[in-house]
């Protein structure tokens, strides 16, 4: 009966099942269980934290914020209004570093510009331990978020507040990845994401503010030979290799995401100059 007062207001099956769960305090993944205990009486106070979801939640609250955490990368990391809620089409970013990362240079370092929650820092430094781990964000918040998920998950990155390479003078890496904002400021996308931090997905008229920063002064951080690789919108991608190209990148191309869209593009700053 739960399931179907939130269906009949307007939730979807997926969501409704999943809120129930979080209510009864038990995996949001468990649908089984609940055709297993269909017949089961929901208590009182289950029903009341359900009713108090789908009412967030039809508000547009990203289901990440309900239940605090988001898997990202085999990792179970903790969000809130902070931070974006990590997609999956953002393991494309950290599967192509992982990819050039391997075979790995001596003393491999690789750097999350603009962090978040932590997703793309954490997911490297889980899969590669030996490699040296930086991570920044101008916003204070999600660095907390991020050192937090860092401290809970037992995974030793390095992180810096400040703006972009702002925040690491002076040092050189071997991979620069980034998903900075790139959403176009005014883009009608824009209401579906109300509850996320508008500073981490807008980027000046066309979107690509922040990647146009990023691509021309990442060279100055970059060892010869060391790659930067940066998630974009999904028509963003023809734009941000010619961009590369411009500023003397080289091997430049796009990946795919899940869905067969050109989510990244990413290029090798030349050995010799």
């Amino acid at each position: 009966m739960a399931l179907t007062q939130a269906q009949q207001r307007g939730l979807d099956r997926l969501d409704t099942q999943m809120l129930l769960l979080l209510a009864l305090g038990r995996d949001m993944n468990d649908r089984a269980w609940l055709l297993a205990h269909d017949t089961d009486p929901l208590p009182a106070d289950a029903a009341d934290r359900c009713a108090d979801l789908v009412r967030r939640r039809l508000a547009g609250e990203p289901v990440a914020y309900l239940a605090g955490t988001k898997a990202f990368f085999g990792l179970d990391l903790q969000v809130d209004p902070r931070v974006l809620v990590p997609r999956p089409d953002t393991e494309t970013l950290v599967q192509w570093a992982l990819d050039v990362l391997a075979p790995p240079p001596a003393q491999a370092r690789f750097l999350d510009l603009g962090t978040g929650s932590g997703a793309i820092a954490l997911a490297v430094k889980a899969q590669r331990p030996d490699v040296a781990v930086t991570a920044t964000d101008a916003s204070a918040d999600a660095l907390s978020v991020a050192q937090a998920n860092a401290e809970r998950l037992e995974l030793a990155v390095d992180f810096h507040l400040g703006s972009w390479l702002d925040a690491v003078p002076g040092q050189r890496f071997d991979v620069i990845a980034s998903n900075p904002p790139y959403i176009a400021e005014g883009d009608p996308h824009l209401r579906a994401l109300e509850h996320e931090p508008i500073n981490a997905l807008t980027a000046g008229a066309d979107g690509l503010d922040d990647l146009r920063t990023i691509i021309a002064c990442a060279h100055h951080a970059l060892h010869p030979g060391g790659w930067l690789l940066l998630e974009h919108g999904h028509d963003q991608a023809s734009a941000v290799r010619g961009l590369l190209s411009q500023h003397g990148f080289e091997a430049v191309g796009s990946r795919t995401d899940l869905a067969g869209i050109e989510r990244c593009s990413g290029a090798r700053w030349p050995q010799q100059r």
